[in-house]
């Protein structure tokens, strides 16, 4: 038996090993070959089913909170300032003294009334008897009753002046300020103590005269305090002006607001919230559901998996939510995830 060359057998394993090696590039470029995968074509959208519901149509006016009364305690006589008996920020009752000013020569004028008033008295009281008894004339008692009634304003009136001198708060509330110390002198009128009251307070507001026929005495509002954004207050119209401000055109609106626990203080921003009327059965959407395009209000609405644009106009707005009253009919889905991304005619996919 003849053998084979060495050669022929080189050559057998290199033909061997080229056809393994095409057969193992076959396999890897198919097994790189994937199918392309069927996704379906559409924006993914969520949608709301438009449903009538109730909306109020609200007015909110901001204004500044004011003390229920305000009173700048004066004096009524001129002279030095003997004492302060009270301290900035210290609560006082009505006719509580509060400051007292020198009285030493209304003393001694007040005095000198009552002893005056006493001698015309007991002459009187004299001359009484006497005329009872028949010894003396009618003019002679009358002119004694003239003496002692004269006698009687005159000390009426010192004691008013004496009196005058000691300075009562006029009402219950808080000493705000005082303009003098204990030594200085007080001239006729000059202020010595501001005094409020903030058991209640008073915000006054301008409501415009499309809006005022709304307002009435009486009214309760909702209050709202920009220093205390997570608490509300419930407030009462107690005065609404009858004659327009002249250079604004607007009303003033006065509302009480109950508050006996003191946190609201005179100075602050306010926001009165008025109700002018409910609209039962409205037409609404979110207000972020509304495009702007070219300054014109849009919303779009998914029929049959496409997307269909409609211009619409608002109303009353209330919260996040907007009166449509045109342009969106009930029982619609109106887009209200993925509308900026749409157009009219856009295929949707509702999530």
């Amino acid at each position: 038996m003849k053998r084979i060359p060495v050669r022929c057998l080189y050559l057998i394993f290199f033909i061997i090993w080229l056809t393994v090696l095409a057969g193992c590039g076959q396999s890897q470029g198919s097994a790189q070959v994937e199918p392309k995968s069927t996704q379906p074509e559409g924006i993914k959208v969520s949608v709301e089913k438009v449903t009538p519901r109730p909306i109020r149509d609200v007015l909110i006016l901001p204004g500044e909170t004011k003390p229920w009364q305000d009173v700048l305690l004066a004096g009524n006589q001129g002279g030095s300032v003997e004492s302060i008996e009270v301290k900035e920020g210290q609560k006082v009752k009505k006719g509580q003294l509060t400051a007292q000013i020198d009285v030493s020569s209304l003393k001694a004028a007040l005095d000198n009334a009552q002893a005056a008033f006493k001698l015309a008295d007991e002459l009187f009281q004299r001359r009484k008897m006497l005329f009872e008894r028949k010894i003396i004339s009618r003019e002679e008692l009358d002119q004694a009753e003239t003496e002692r009634t004269v006698k009687l304003g005159m000390l009426r009136q010192a004691r008013v002046d004496y009196d005058q001198g000691f300075l009562h708060s006029p009402i219950d509330g808080v000493i705000n300020h005082l303009y003098v110390d204990p030594g200085e002198y007080l001239g006729l009128g000059q202020p010595v103590a501001e005094i409020v009251n903030v058991d209640q307070i008073e915000i006054e507001v301008n409501a415009p005269e499309l809006d005022v026929r709304y307002l009435q005495p009486g009214q309760q509002t909702m209050v709202k305090i920009d220093a205390f954004p997570d608490r509300t207050w419930t407030g009462l119209v107690e005065f609404v002006a009858f004659k327009a401000d002249s250079a604004t055109k607007t009303f003033e609106v006065k509302v009480l607001v109950d508050n006996t626990d003191g946190h609201i203080r005179p100075g602050m921003i306010a926001r009165a919230v008025f109700l002018r009327r409910v609209i039962p059965e409205a037409i609404t959407a979110p207000l972020f559901s509304i495009v702007d395009k070219s300054g014109e209000r849009l919303v779009f609405v998914e029929e049959n998996g496409t997307a269909h644009a409609r211009t619409v106009s608002i109303g009353v707005i209330e919260g996040d939510r907007v009166q449509i009253t045109k342009g969106l009919e009930a029982g619609e889905n109106l887009i209200i995830v993925g509308q900026d991304e749409v157009e009219e005619g856009t295929r949707v996919i509702v999530q």
